[in-house]
């Protein structure tokens, strides 16, 4: 049977087969998934999706996988990867048009050489454009929400553009997350007009601010938690005294006590029971509920 889904699947793009989902996350953590897909256009993702809904396999939607905490055990199902095929973007007057799999930073240097502002904050954040309207991803108290113009996405089995308004943002969420059967094929953008010098030393003060402050020589999921409406997360993490916190391969790190790194080979069982040691301690410590930003996924 699976030799067969094997060759169907591969009707619709490049199949890989047994990948480990460490390889594919930024954390390096995480179990073996059966099938991995690299769908090749539109038309290929519709017919992927039908299969799919017509025998009942489980599914899930990678980009760069920077915000997601894979689970230890095996996935019997496939990862669709968007990275590979769906990276087209294209710029008119202010709007920029970019599908899902774009990296998120290279579009933001992109819309630097074409003297265009507004993702600047996105040029530290390692995700696609689909992750980062997922997750409304944000950085420096900007987000993308604030300059989405539309969202073209696959939903009950086709295409359309929907309005900023219909997607729900608000901090770190979206209508997506409530909604996992929808995917984001492509995104639309208004920026402003702005000087590409200007915006390069923006974007150039950042990159080093980022490289101080946080762990980007070891693997980690970005920021563990949201922040909490009054307090930002690391004063809470910091108050209860997990710097440097360690269990197994799993690290509260030094440098910046709401990033979690894996100083090795990290597991998610590692990576939960430390979360969770943070979110009770901060509960008993504050009486303050944390809220994790980064997605689990195959998880028991």
């Amino acid at each position: 049977m699976k030799n067969n889904l094997e060759d169907t699947l591969a009707h619709f793009g490049e199949v890989e087969i047994n990948v480990p989902m460490a390889k594919m996350t930024t954390l390096h953590i995480g179990g073996i998934a059966h099938y991995v897909v690299n769908p090749a256009d539109m038309v290929s993702l519709d017919g992927l999706m039908r299969l799919i809904h017509s025998e009942n396999i489980p599914y899930k939607v990678f980009g760069k996988g920077s915000n997601l905490l894979c689970g230890d055990q095996t996935f019997d199902g496939i990862i669709i990867n968007l990275e590979r095929h769906f990276n087209n973007r294209y710029f008119q007057d202010r709007m920029v048009t970019a599908e899902a799999g774009c990296s998120i930073i290279a579009l933001a240097y992109d819309a630097m050489r074409q003297g265009l502002s507004g993702l600047e904050f996105a040029s530290g954040i390692p995700g696609t454009v689909g992750g980062s309207v997922y997750m409304n991803a944000g950085a420096y108290k900007s987000s993308i929400s604030e300059i989405i113009d539309s969202v073209l996405v696959y939903r009950d089995e086709k295409f359309e553009w929907i309005s900023c308004d219909e997607c729900d943002f608000a901090y770190r969420t979206s209508i997506f997350q409530r909604h996992p059967d929808w995917i984001v094929v492509a995104a639309k953008m208004e920026l402003q007009e702005g000087d590409e010098e200007d915006i390069r030393t923006l974007m150039t003060n950042r990159r080093e601010r980022r490289m101080s402050s946080q762990p980007l020589d070891f693997p980690s999921a970005g920021s563990v938690f949201r922040n909490p409406m009054d307090i930002p997360a690391w004063k809470l993490i910091e108050g209860i005294g997990y710097r440097g916190k360690r269990i197994g391969d799993i690290v509260v790190s030094e440098k910046h006590v709401n990033f979690i790194v894996n100083m090795g080979h990290g597991t998610a069982a590692d990576y939960i029971q430390l979360t969770d040691e943070i979110m009770q301690k901060v509960k008993d410590e504050y009486n303050i509920d944390l809220h994790m930003e980064v997605e689990k996924f195959n998880w028991q």
